[in-house]
């Protein structure tokens, strides 16, 4: 069983700060979102905990064992992202096929029956070159070095990028298997928010640079609510409480609110309580009026 642990990290470029004190827990048989927006940090942050990117402070480690430089813990992570086209000579001349070799020869329970399933099942033509694939395609063979690493801990970054709804469904169906049946842990980021929700066991919302929730997401959405009704009614109902994202038509009014666990709207008042999705939780929390 793995753990990965982030302790204290931060990174910086040039003099940018794009991590700031980052402390975070994987636990081994879960699947977590990670959802930030564009330059929030994301994949620097995924890529400082499966030491393909040095911290500039901070630790991370898997199993106790730090991951920079150790390929003991790396053995149990495998962080698979978006494939380049591009090479420093030009296109990407590698073919999948050969791309796929070198995946199995790095990752040490790779699954070289499941390889071929995925390839098959997804239609890959692993003879083109990776410069020659389409944005659909080139996710595909992400899918395919994560499921078939057999990694306790796999990380995929926008995995479903360029990929049909038909597709998106089956990769969300191929990873529930691979949970269900080996325990593995998934952490998965993506834009696509909503039909990713009902997966994540865990969500975590990473904001400039720095975790601003990292919770269980079912009870998550359980503490959420949008109240509208006339401003006067929702403020009163919403009073002392952390209220996100105020929308304003005429005199009525409309908020995201987050309840703290044991808290409750305020009785008495006239106003209309509806449920928040994931996706618009996040927009509430990290959006530019949050």
């Amino acid at each position: 069983m793995s753990e990965l642990v982030c302790k204290n990290i931060s990174k910086s470029y040039k003099k940018k700060e794009v991590l700031h004190d980052v402390s975070l827990t994987i636990e081994q048989g879960k699947i977590y979102g990670l959802i930030g927006r564009n330059g929030a940090g994301k994949t620097t942050l995924l890529s400082i905990m499966t030491a393909q990117n040095p911290a500039t402070g901070g630790e991370t480690t898997c199993d106790g064992m730090p991951v920079w430089e150790n390929q003991q813990a790396l053995d149990h992570l495998c962080f698979s992202r978006e494939l380049n086209t591009l090479s420093i000579l030009g296109p990407n001349s590698v073919k999948v096929k050969e791309y796929l070799k070198m995946a199995r020869m790095y990752f040490p329970h790779w699954d070289a029956d499941m390889e071929k399933r995925l390839v098959e099942r997804f239609d890959l033509n692993v003879k083109k070159k990776i410069s020659k694939l389409s944005k659909g395609m080139l996710s595909m063979v992400t899918i395919v070095v994560a499921l078939a690493s057999k990694a306790d801990i796999t990380i995929l970054d926008e995995p479903v990028a360029g990929l049909d709804v038909v597709a998106r469904d089956d990769f969300y169906q191929l990873l529930m298997e691979e949970h269900m049946n080996m325990g593995r842990t998934f952490v998965i980021s993506t834009h696509i928010i909503e039909e990713a929700a009902n997966v994540f066991e865990e969500v975590i919302f990473l904001k400039e640079g720095t975790i601003l929730l990292k919770e269980n997401t079912q009870e998550l959405l359980e503490r959420a609510l949008h109240v509208s009704g006339l401003a006067e009614e929702v403020d009163a109902a919403c009073a002392g409480l952390d209220v996100h994202h105020v929308e304003n038509i005429g005199r009525s009014r409309g908020v995201t609110v987050l309840l703290a666990p044991g808290q409750a709207l305020h009785e008495g008042h006239d106003v209309t309580v509806q449920p928040v999705s994931l996706q618009n939780l996040f927009v509430a929390l990290c959006g530019r009026e949050a």
